[in-house]
């Protein structure tokens, strides 16, 4: 029989105790699985009649791998492969609306797609061909895109439902980990299938809402505990806007005696994948002419300044149905703008304008249906008029589209929702979109044919001014000076209204490239340094709006000698006033040789407010008037790879578990049963004689 006393249980307990300390191993889990950490998911949106996107089961959807090389690879996955359900990885080329649609008719053997994005296909546009025809211009012969398809190459496959994940892969690298187990374990030879174990994927992406929008913030309103969780949010983003003579921000409705030409561009953009777009032309391009045209009216406007108001305005939510532009209309019909409607002398909104060519032109697109009136029509004739002048000396000119063609989707067409506008849209088109990846990833920084020598330095790219700057800046040039007349400025100013290529080249670069650079962490608050990233700022609304927020208090605004503490608290300095202005604190530039940054304070009209639905404010999540879209709310993101065994043998290790699981019950009612016997100590007598 063993003894064992105190002295030895101490020790066993101290040995355990050290191994457990010292001895390092790795979990099983890092064992098991390879984790994909650059993946970008598509998600679910919602509005008043249905959902659109994609989402995995509750526990993740898993699926062994295959690279899909053709179209004609499809018959593996869909009906030949044995060991279904599939995670079908497939490049760029091969993301079609048909292939799609194909494994979404045979979602039983599909579990989900990657999608790997390489070279650019000749087109690919999945937003639909009539972008935002529901909430626009609401005449019914000019409306639905009854005249003019706008967008002709789109496939809608943005706005389709898929019952399984689809990612996004962003990382070379771990593309290359995976196809290596394709090749290695699944790779189909001859016709016959690949021998265990194989390589497998596994993607997490479960959405909370489900159905609708009315649905999800019902539920998301449903108080079931101190805490109730948000199943879905409004999408949506903040407007930028700046007046160049200040109202007071507190005192809203109309202003007596004030007119004011409004100079818009839209912000956002969306793709597949509603984290990876860019929107080079979509977006980029029109706001970035309008920064440029807001820096070069900023001398003249205060030298002499013009008899009428302009109003920069960037909005953003536009491409889910005008959300930032509506905000604006519906808060200036309320009283809860600095001006309303009446208010509005007219319009100059800048569109797509990708870069032009020596001697090319840009369209001028009015609305015609306003134009038959005859006052609204006499001031659109003259906004045309001043635009027409405003390219004298320049390498491009303005063409008016025709009097019957409609208004291509704008922020406009919100403003003349509510009232007739003499207004006007500046595109690079004249019918349908130039644009052959509206809306999509592939709408970037090389599609608006930014390149740089190969042998410049991030800092040094920063000040190349590329061609598409140099035309840019011609439009923002002509942008400017009809933008001056359009408010009564005088002539004799007009020439000197010029934009800076430097200035152009240095936003496409930042928003389109690198936004960490010198340029913008010198126009950056301190605390928001952490917004630039070392590639596009477009793929983050909220660093985006920031952005276009300080780049424009920079380029209009005026540096102070205010310190940091008097810039948080201007109020208290007698003339200052944060009713009228904006104070920022900017971080500033570093000086040759020098570590220190000249940080100062910046006096601007700039506001950066929120731009969400009015239906959210409304309560009516049904609403044919407001944009309704929301983003479902998810617990986590996550891929990873493994290899996975047969079925036989998965069931074989089972049942050895099992009967491993038994035997050790057995074993233990038995020792149990028995421990009197088994475990009894023996006890000496004490007097024992030998």
């Amino acid at each position: 029989m063993w003894k064992i006393d105190l002295e030895s249980s101490k020790w066993v307990t101290f040995i355990v105790f050290w191994l457990f300390k010292n001895v390092s191993c790795n979990s099983v889990a890092q064992k098991i699985y390879v984790e994909l950490n650059n993946t970008v998911p598509c998600v679910r949106l919602l509005n008043a009649t249905h959902q659109i996107g994609c989402q995995s089961s509750i526990s993740g959807d898993t699926g062994v791998i295959h690279v899909l090389e053709s179209e004609a690879d499809l018959e593996w996955p869909l009906s030949k492969g044995p060991n279904p359900p599939y995670m079908v990885l497939l490049e760029s080329s091969l993301f079609t609306k048909s292939i799609m649609m194909k494994m979404k008719n045979a979602s039983s053997r599909v579990a989900g797609v990657v999608v790997v994005p390489k070279t650019s296909p000749r087109e690919f546009s999945p937003h639909t061909t009539c972008p935002n025809e529901n909430t626009g211009r609401r005449i019914s012969n000019l409306a639905h895109c009854n005249q003019t398809v706008w967008n002709p190459r789109g496939n809608g496959l943005s706005y389709e439902e898929f019952d399984f994940p689809v990612f996004s892969l962003k990382e070379d690298n771990e593309t290359e980990v995976i196809k290596q187990c394709y090749f290695d374990h699944n790779r189909v030879v001859n016709g016959s299938g690949p021998q265990y174990p194989l390589c497998a994927m596994q993607l997490f992406s479960h959405m909370f809402a489900v159905t609708d929008t009315a649905t999800c913030m019902r539920r998301s309103n449903i108080d079931f505990s101190s805490s109730p969780v948000m199943v879905c949010d409004p999408l949506g983003g903040y407007n930028v806007w700046a007046f160049i003579r200040p109202y007071n921000s507190t005192a809203f409705g109309h202003k007596e005696n004030e007119s004011v030409v409004i100079a818009a561009a839209r912000l956002d953009s969306r793709a597949f994948f509603l984290q990876d777009s860019t929107g080079a032309e979509g977006s980029v391009s029109g706001f970035v002419t309008l920064l440029a045209a807001a820096q070069a009216l900023r001398q003249a406007t205060q030298e002499a300044p013009p008899t009428r108001n302009i109003l920069f305005a960037f909005f953003h939510g536009e491409v889910f149905d005008y959300i930032g532009s509506s905000r604006m209309v519906y808060n200036m019909k309320n009283n809860k703008f600095v001006i309303d409607l009446d208010n509005v002398h007219s319009i100059l909104e800048i569109g797509q304008v990708k870069t032009l060519r020596s001697g090319s032109n840009l369209f001028l697109h009015s609305d015609p249906v306003s134009r038959r009136n005859n006052t609204v029509d006499d001031e659109v004739t003259n906004l045309v008029n001043n635009l027409h002048s405003s390219t004298a000396g320049l390498n491009f000119s303005f063409v008016e589209s025709g009097f019957s063609q409609p208004l291509p989707p704008s922020s406009f067409q919100r403003f003349l929702r509510a009232r007739a506008i003499p207004g006007i849209v500046l595109a690079d088109h004249q019918t349908a979109f130039n644009n052959r990846y509206y809306e999509s990833f592939y709408d970037n920084a090389a599609h608006l044919n930014l390149t740089y020598p190969s042998n410049l330095s991030p800092e040094e790219q920063l000040e190349f001014v590329t061609d598409t700057a140099k035309s840019l800046t011609e439009v923002a040039t002509a942008v400017a000076r009809a933008l001056f007349k359009q408010a009564g400025g005088n002539d004799s100013q007009v020439n000197n209204i010029n934009a800076d290529p430097k200035t152009v080249t240095q936003m496409l670069y930042g928003f389109l490239v690198r936004s960490n650079n010198s340029w913008f962490q010198a126009v950056m608050a301190p605390e928001l340094k952490d917004v630039l990233r070392e590639h596009s700022a477009t793929t983050d609304a909220n660093a985006l709006t920031y952005l276009v927020q300080y780049l424009l208090a920079n380029l209009t605004g005026t540096a102070t000698n205010l310190t940091q503490s008097q810039c948080k608290k201007p109020d208290e300095l007698p003339n200052e006033s944060t009713y009228v202005y904006s104070y920022l604190w900017v971080q500033g530039m570093v000086p040759p040789n020098s570590t220190q940054r000249e940080s100062f304070c910046v006096r601007t009209a700039v506001r950066r407010v929120m731009a969400v639905s009015p239906a959210f404010d409304l309560g009516d999540y049904v609403s044919k008037e407001y944009s309704t879209w929301t983003e479902s709310q998810r617990k986590f993101i996550k891929a990873r790879i493994f290899l996975v065994a047969s079925r036989d043998l998965e069931m074989m290790t089972l049942g050895v578990g099992v009967a491993v699981l038994f035997t050790s019950l057995l074993v233990t009612y038995f020792v149990s049963t028995k421990a009197d016997v088994l475990f009894s100590a023996v006890r000496e007598p004490a007097n024992a004689a030998y």
